[in-house]
């Protein structure tokens, strides 16, 4: 049993090294390059930084993330929209859960832009690498950045396969590249072990008084080591909080031990320039093909946990209705989170194409990276000290003030990067924050311009009709809930006269738990009428033929209403065009399309 529990506790350690720390843990390819193009790689500046550093990820990851985020999963999940969730149940006015919800579609936002920025500097900084192979050392930028298109090209092509058959390979692998962070960061550490002093707050508080304003603005680069540390408590549904945390401490370790031989390598050659490749390729130049070999795969791996992270992200926000209906494919018969969306997995390669012909070197990139991390940071903050304000354990509330006023500092730092190319992290994030606010507003107009009969005066004219002549065999019909009588159902039974021998009324409701699924059938509404209602949480994916055919429901014809907007309002055409480029209702569920018939209704709004 022992023995069991240690393995079970192994596995969750190699799993969340790939499917975690992948973003994170390749961080060390390029901060400190970026960061000592801004500031002299003095003796000084250097435990400066390093102090800088260390304190970051342990207040920001470990301390933010880690320990105070970890504690408020929902039924084990975690993220933005479950931060979300946990504060609808603790505020009742309704203007300040209007806040909340639309800190939480920013929150989600800036976490979307940041898969395409991640993939596009991660991928861009390993293939740099290539340029220190002997021989290869005049290669043109250009043909470097051809090399990186072709391996994002692959990546994204490769998403509609699944990755359940490699993901396997991707913890081991980043095991190995964890131990050559550690093993490589250990060689330099011995030959000065004073650079472990650089622990000590005391030189990063020294470093930004003696700098003043031009520390300050360092402090946006310093941000780098720690981006991919939201992914700590966003994939924590996938593995739970246990392995993650534990192989946190086994990658910060190893993070940290890196970042201070890097930092022993810059004293002793301060004219060198990408630290992490010169390092190794001065201890063994004969490994060093190998290493940028690896180097790519573990940046190729950081960019794959970032992509399936925006499918998860993109998923809740279509089942939480904040978000049009998608194609959503499911990639493995296995594990039921590995999904495919195709309109965002192309969405997003164009973005990362375009994000690297912009920039083209990492070091370019590094300059709209930040913002879109801290600014998640912040309102993961603004989030918990509502939580724990509400909560019996107030006292955590002055230690989130205290991170949270990191954060916003490091926010207010990336501003400046704004003009470099910062604001294309603000223009990535406001198309899916434009598409959620369209969207959700159209729902909530198109359902006001509902004119809906009640239920009994229904039933009357429904009654009346039936008991004059019906179809032989069942027909299903789609309705929000039974109770309330959508006009394409009026419009098909008691003015076309479509009434079937057996009529199911099938409601879908999305709870606000992650997973669950409960089916309730409710027979004799009117004679030859019933309902089917399915409750589900909004991480559950499921078949709803399957279940009902498991509840006695075999359907000859399946009817679904939709809508024909009419409107003059500018707004609510861009509305009206997303819902005619979106799968309807039953195109995203994959009902039978010979069975299929849908009911045009003309709105105006």
């Amino acid at each position: 049993m022992e023995h069991e529990e240690t393995g079970s506790f192994w596995s969750g350690v190699v799993r969340s090294m790939g499917l975690v720390f992948g973003d994170i843990g390749t961080s060390p390819i390029y901060t400190l390059t970026v960061v000592f193009l801004l500031t002299e790689p003095t003796e000084s500046n250097v435990f400066g930084i390093l102090s800088l550093v260390f304190w970051t990820m342990t207040i920001l990851v470990s301390a933010e993330y880690a320990w105070l985020a970890m504690s408020l999963g929902h039924k084990g999940e975690g993220g933005t929209i479950v931060l979300k969730e946990i504060l609808a149940k603790k505020l009742l006015p309704a203007r300040k859960m209007g806040f909340v919800v639309f800190l939480s579609y920013i929150g989600v936002c800036l976490l979307l832009g940041d898969g395409v920025i991640t993939p596009a500097i991660s991928i861009l900084s390993a293939v740099e690498g290539l340029a220190y192979i002997p021989g290869l050392e005049t290669i043109h930028p250009w043909i470097l950045l051809l090399i990186a298109i072709v391996i994002a090209m692959g990546l994204f092509a490769m998403q509609s396969k699944g990755t359940d058959k490699v993901a396997g390979a991707f913890g081991p692998i980043m095991v190995v590249w964890f131990s050559v962070l550690t093993l490589s960061g250990l060689a330099f550490i011995v030959t000065m072990p004073s650079i472990l002093k650089a622990i000590s707050p005391y030189y990063g508080l020294k470093f930004m008084l003696h700098h003043g304003l031009v520390g300050f603005f360092v402090l946006s680069e310093v941000i780098l080591c720690a981006t991919g540390g939201e992914a700590l408590y966003a994939d924590m549904g996938h593995l739970g909080r246990k392995p993650i945390v534990h192989a946190w401490y086994f990658a910060f370790t190893a993070l940290i031990i890196n970042y201070f031989g890097q930092g022993v390598y810059l004293i002793q050659h301060p004219e060198a320039k990408h630290y992490l490749f010169g390092m190794i390729q001065y201890l063994t130049p004969h490994l060093y093909i190998p290493f940028v070999i690896l180097t790519i795969m573990a940046t190729i791996i950081a960019s794959q946990a970032m992509i399936s992270g925006v499918y998860s992200v993109v998923f809740q926000g279509i089942t939480t209705r904040i978000l049009p209906l998608l194609r959503v494919d499911f990639t493995s018969k296995r594990m039921k989170s590995q999904i495919y969306i195709g309109s965002v997995n192309w969405i997003m390669m164009v973005m990362v194409l375009l994000i690297m012909l912009v920039f083209q070197k990492s070091e370019n990139l590094a300059a709209a990276y930040g913002l879109a991390v801290t600014g998640t940071m912040t309102i993961t903050g603004l989030m918990m000290i509502m939580i724990f304000n509400r909560s019996n354990r107030r006292w955590k509330v002055p230690v989130v003030v205290f991170i949270t006023l990191i954060d916003l500092i490091f926010f207010v730092s990336c501003l400046h990067k704004i003009p470099s190319g910062g604001y294309w992290s603000i223009i990535i994030a406001m198309l899916p924050l434009i598409t959620i606010l369209i969207w959700t507003r159209g729902q909530r107009a198109l359902y006001r311009s509902f004119t809906a009969p009640k239920f009994a005066s229904y039933m009357k004219i429904y009654e009346k009709i039936y008991r004059k002549g019906h179809i032989p065999g069942t027909g299903l019909f789609f309705v929000r809930d039974w109770q309330t009588i959508p006009p394409y159902l009026e419009h098909c039974t008691t003015q076309s006269n479509i009434i079937y021998e057996r009529n199911v009324l099938i409601s879908i409701t999305t709870t606000d738990e992650p997973f669950g699924l409960e089916c309730a059938l409710t027979t004799g509404l009117g004679t030859g009428l019933d309902a089917f209602e399915i409750r589900s949480g909004y991480m559950e994916m499921f078949d709803i033929e399957d279940l009902l055919h498991k509840n006695g429901i075999h359907e000859k014809v399946i009817l679904y209403g939709t809508e024909d907007i009419a409107t003059s309002n500018p707004i609510w055409k861009v509305f009206a065009i997303l819902k005619k480029l979106t799968p309807n209702f039953v195109q995203f569920h994959n009902l039978p399309a010979e069975k299929l018939q849908g009911v045009v209704t003309r709105m105006e709004i």
